[in-house]
């Protein structure tokens, strides 16, 4: 793919020449929905328009013109052009079309999946630039783009919908790339407007001749021109070679306008094929070869292929640039059109078109060519594969897969279907593919495939790493039993490497944690951990403090697991190696989930601030929604709803940005009772639809938080005795690994539930394994705080009540704090002590209402109103445009950052937050004061300025 001037020739062909063909004709009405795209742009708002036709139909001319237009606009034009070797390409052309101000982009993600560094390196770029003037991103023939920039296409338009980015994709209406017909599909479903170029009719056709000829067709030309279809490309063609043309061959060609091979015309072929016989036999030669070697070639490539010198083929070059069938403006020889192109290579029979193809990759590989470009001729020559070509696929499926696993896994299967059934290389490349599938939505399809090699006879280590495979993606997307299956088939194997078998052992105990059995993760882990402190690998050592760190919290040894979580932080920080371990052995990811359950919560919104900038530096996006959703657990703990709600949105975002392999339920939980809380019930229920739709057997690992919601969306709703039984089915054990899952302000929740619901046994149950956590950890205030208010509503104790409302004033848990008031006050309401049983409603309402929970705020209210107390009206959370009064206090601090001209990155450098969180606040925002863009943001803002200073 090239960086271009959009200004290309009159059809279509480089673009790197001032606009001199004929005029665009019969376009109009493209051309009016083009401008008005352009007007929503200079307005503020970004736009996105799709150009589709046929080849040759005109869509690189339409491109040119738009490029013109938006130019004299006051536009900043970027415009690349795909070519048909970018499919198999590594990198974004796009990226390499936006030099930043500073000369310099941001750093290269090491990570092996660079999606997330690739689409903020391109967004931050273009919104940089979108601050200084209305950005124009042209992408030309996007259906032959490299798979990285196909994938900032599909994303980029929807996250930077309100800066000034106009996206225009000109792509053929035939393509059929999997991954270009997702990015029709998310941009159909972003609204961008489409326009279709068809066939000109034929009056805009003649006006196209006169344009070349400079004077009305002549009649016999004029009749020629209904055998091009109204194709405006075979128009032009027909008109420059109309004086060399035999017109009885032309008017047998015209005859014929409807017949079709391969989407090109039989007309032009044969035109083409004509006007290639009257060359010199050099010209013919360089053609052919040229086409072989695609749209544009190097000459001293084409010239060892006909086993000539350079020198000895420039009165052919200097033919074929007479003929106007080549151009010669940059530094290779280029097709003026590749419909020219395809038309000269399909002309070639089969068999000398594959050995060309062939020939040709094993003589780019000798000069170094990128390996997309050996890859893509390979792939043409059908086959057979020698190693040499295997081994160059295996580069480009492999350099490929950080940035397009998804594209990367779709050619390690084609390669593998070149390849015998039973050649090694073949298991390995389906295997790579399944892995690479796994990063991706299409977390299915790697499992079939997975199925489906499975039963041809693989050897064990074959075998093995197949099923490690099958069990880290079954483990990612959640189904941890599916995983457990096959980590243990894997382990039963002999013979297998000690790398690999400890590889495994550790993902079966991860796996063990994940489902509760603490006591089979540390059996597995009998001597794992002892061998991983001895590795020379800083990442194993790393993983296996985690590891043990896990072990001891679920036991309830809270002090213990927080000094291994620390350690491997500490060691992670200077050990980058071990920066790139997976959910949850990521050790700041870990240790902030200690954090929270102790009496040190406010360290981890520190922990995780740090820790997920790094991950955002290093291009780690796989763990991203992984860090969001930590911090939306944490901010829920801290009574900071609004802020919590942020965060658990940006984590299905990101999730949903990156095609993570599924969105973290437990998102989805925090924000359903986010909503209870607020009052919008309708809401949490259909948050909580979307978990149990996009979950699946994730229920396994986050069915605490899953059960928790709903039965607090149940007890709301009025139905008691299903909110208990919701519960029970996560916290009926007494010992501490399921009630650990959660922070610990929502344990009495759990107590309070199962007493409503009538079932004193779960009650029983969570604050018997609270006993049994505090005696191990009598140390933390936060745990005697919570063993207190469980008592208290277990017994009926005002005095441990009023133990746990004082105990909670130190731990930073407002909502927990207003949850004890008011079941002190309810207990202080049933004995008659209406006096301090107002007091502690009261408080409960300010704390309920400093958090924004609406709904708990509306209840203390009516009891208060009982008590003969009126309050202030509960303000509460609606859809659609409210107000700046609505604004959280985390939105305000945005605003004048914004109106002071800094882009989403570089406020949330300022604020020392993810990137994800302002795009998140930034749209709320804007769905507050009913607004669509910065600038309209801008101009809100300055003129309540302006009215505050009038008032004054």
């Amino acid at each position: 793919m090239h960086s271009t001037d959009p200004a290309g020739d009159d059809a279509g062909g480089r673009g790197n020449r001032t606009m001199t063909g004929p005029h665009l004709r019969g376009r109009e009405r493209e051309v009016v929905a083009a401008r008005e795209a352009l007007d929503v742009v200079r307005g503020g708002r970004g736009a996105c328009v799709v150009v589709e036709g046929a080849a040759g139909v005109g869509k690189s001319r339409f491109l040119a013109e738009l490029g013109e237009m938006t130019r004299r606009c006051g536009f900043d034009v970027v415009s690349v052009r795909a070519d048909e070797l970018d499919q198999f390409a590594a990198g974004a052309a796009l990226l390499s079309a936006l030099p930043p101000s500073d000369g310099s982009h941001r750093a290269l993600a090491a990570a092996d999946d660079q999606r997330l560094w690739l689409l903020d390196s391109i967004a931050d770029a273009l919104e940089e630039r979108a601050q200084r003037a209305p950005v124009a991103v042209l992408v030309d023939d996007a259906q032959w783009a490299d798979p990285a920039t196909l994938f900032a296409l599909r994303t980029l338009p929807h996250r930077l919908a309100a800066a000034r980015v106009l996206w225009v994709l000109a792509l053929r209406s035939d393509a059929e790339r999997p991954i270009v017909a997702r990015v029709r599909d998310d941009l159909e479903r972003l609204g961008a407007r489409w326009l279709t170029l068809g066939s000109l009719p034929q009056r805009e056709l003649q006006h196209i001749a006169a344009d070349v000829l400079g004077a009305p067709p002549p009649p016999a030309l004029a009749r020629l021109l209904h055998g091009v279809a109204g194709n405006p490309f075979l128009a032009i063609e027909l008109v420059r070679g109309f004086a060399d043309t035999d017109p009885d061959a032309a008017g047998t060609a015209a005859g014929e306008p409807n017949l079709l091979r391969d989407g090109i015309p039989v007309s032009f072929r044969r035109s083409v094929a004509a006007r290639v016989d009257r060359l010199p036999e050099d010209a013919v030669h360089l053609l052919q070869i040229g086409s072989v070697l695609g749209r544009e070639f190097d000459l001293g490539t084409a010239a060892r292929m006909m086993g000539r010198q350079v020198g000895s083929l420039l009165s052919g070059v200097d033919a074929v640039l007479n003929a106007d069938l080549l151009s010669a403006d940059g530094p290779r020889l280029a097709f003026r059109h590749d419909l020219t192109r395809q038309a000269v290579h399909d002309n070639l029979p089969l068999a000398v078109r594959t050995a060309l193809h062939r020939e040709a990759a094993d003589r780019l590989r000798g000069t170094g060519a990128r390996p997309a470009e050996v890859a893509w001729h390979v792939v043409m020559s059908g086959g057979p594969v020698d190693d040499h070509s295997v081994t160059t696929l295996t580069t480009a499926v492999r350099d490929m897969s950080s940035s397009a696993p998804d594209a990367a896994a779709d050619l390690a299967q084609r390669i593998a279907g070149l390849l015998p059934p039973k050649d090694r290389r073949r298991i390995a490349l389906l295997t790579d593919a399944a892995e690479y599938l796994g990063r991706t939505r299409r977390v299915h399809e790697a499992l079939d495939l997975v199925d489906a090699t499975l039963p041809e006879g693989l050897e064990p280590l074959q075998e093995a790493r197949l099923r490690l495979v099958a069990g880290e993606i079954h483990q990612a997307a959640g189904d941890d039993a599916a995983a457990m299956t096959h980590l243990q088939k894997a382990l039963d194997l002999p013979g297998l490497p000690s790398d690999l078998r400890v590889r495994l052992a550790k993902t079966k105990a991860t796996g063990h944690v994940y489902l509760g059995d603490i006591a089979a993760a540390e059996r597995t882990g009998t001597g794992l951990v002892e061998a991983s402190y001895g590795s020379d690998d800083p990442a194993v050592v790393v993983s296996a403090m985690v590891f043990q760190s896990q072990a001891f919290f679920y036991r309830g040894h809270l002090a213990q697991a927080l000094d291994l979580a620390e350690e491997a932080t500490r060691r992670a920080g200077t050990e980058p190696a071990a920066l790139y371990l997976r959910p949850p052995r990521i050790p700041a990811l870990w240790q902030a989930t200690v954090l929270t359950a102790t009496d040190r919560l406010a360290d981890t919104e520190r922990t995780l601030r740090e820790g997920q900038r790094e991950a955002e530096s290093l291009g780690l996006g796989w763990s991203l929604p992984h860090w969001h959703a930590a911090r939306a657990c944490a901010l829920l703990e801290q009574g900071a709803l609004d802020d919590a709600a942020v965060e658990a949105e940006a984590s299905l975002v990101v999730a949903d940005e990156l095609e993570i392999t599924l969105p973290n339920p437990q998102a989805r939980a925090v924000l359903a009772l986010v909503e209870i809380r607020r009052g919008d019930l309708a809401k949490a229920g259909d948050h909580l639809g979307a978990a149990d739709t996009g979950s699946g057997p994730h229920a396994q690992r986050y069915g605490p938080w899953v059960s928790l919601a709903r039965a607090c969306l149940a007890d709301a709703e009025g139905a008691a005795g299903t909110a208990a039984a919701l519960l029970a089915e996560s916290f009926a054990s007494r010992e501490p690994a399921r009630l650990l899952a959660l922070p610990p302000s929502h344990w009495p929740e759990i107590v309070r539930t199962a007493l409503r619901g009538g079932n004193p046994s779960l009650a029983q149950a969570v604050s018997g394994a609270l006993l049994g956590l505090a005696a191990q950890d009598e140390s933390r205030e936060i745990i005697g705080a919570v063993r207190a208010h469980v008592d208290g509503l277990l017994h009926h104790d005002r005095g441990a009540l009023e133990s746990a409302v004082t105990g909670y004033r130190h731990t930073g848990r407002p909502l927990a704090q207003a949850a004890a008031s008011e079941d002190l006050a309810e207990l202080m309401t049933r004995s008659g002590d209406t006096t301090s049983a107002i007091a502690y409603f009261e408080e409960a309402g300010r704390l309920a209402s400093a958090s924004g929970a609406g709904r708990d705020q509306e209840r203390i209210r009516g009891r208060l109103r009982r008590l003969g107390v009126r309050s202030a009206p509960v303000r509460t959370h609606t859809a659609g445009p409210q107000g700046w009064e609505d604004l959280t206090e985390s939105e305000r601090k945005l605003i004048p950052l914004v109106v002071g001209g800094l882009t989403n990155r570089a406020v949330a450098d300022r604020l020392y937050v993810s990137v994800h969180t302002v795009n998140t606040h930034m749209k709320h925002i804007f769905a507050k004061l009913g607004i669509n863009s910065r600038v309209e943001l801008t101009r809100l803002a300055i003129e309540r300025d302006t009215g505050a200073e009038a008032a004054d």
